[in-house]
């Protein structure tokens, strides 16, 4: 079943349960891929519609850190529900060892020596870990086993 497929099914089920937060949530991710498929001018391969999923989870993370600082638990309660929503969608996310080997591996593959070798890494590195891994988490992954 393709994403969009998905949407539209997690959509009725949504509507069917009165799930408000799930049906707001999901209602919001396909105008998203609908915006992003416009914009690019053709149907979303597999890697774009990753790339609108990561950017929504992070908007949605970015939010919960403002509204904590904020000291509105409501709205960062809230916006935890929809990230819940928005991950179901991503692949499951690799463990701080799982992204450390592939690190590893892939600063063999290049022949990285030293610090210098930074971007030549990242790189590689992540369109292997695309949206199983936060591009922080690799970045700080990379510079630890570079030294």
């Amino acid at each position: 079943m393709s994403l969009s497929e998905q949407i539209m099914s997690d959509m009725k089920e949504a509507m069917k349960a009165r799930n408000k937060v799930k049906l707001n949530t999901v209602r919001m991710i396909k105008s998203a891929l609908m915006n992003e498929k416009i914009k690019v001018g053709h149907e979303l391969n597999s890697d774009e519609e990753l790339t609108v999923l990561n950017r929504e989870k992070k908007q949605r993370e970015e939010s919960i850190a403002e509204f904590a600082k904020a000291n509105r638990d409501d709205l960062a309660d809230e916006t935890k529900k929809e990230l819940a929503v928005v991950e179901s969608y991503l692949p499951k996310q690799l463990s701080d060892d799982e992204l450390s080997e592939i690190v590893t591996s892939t600063i063999k593959e290049v022949g990285a020596t030293g610090k210098a070798d930074f971007g030549k890494v990242m790189k590689a590195v992540m369109p292997k870990i695309k949206g199983r891994a936060d591009g922080k988490a690799a970045s700080d992954a990379v510079r630890s086993q570079l030294g």
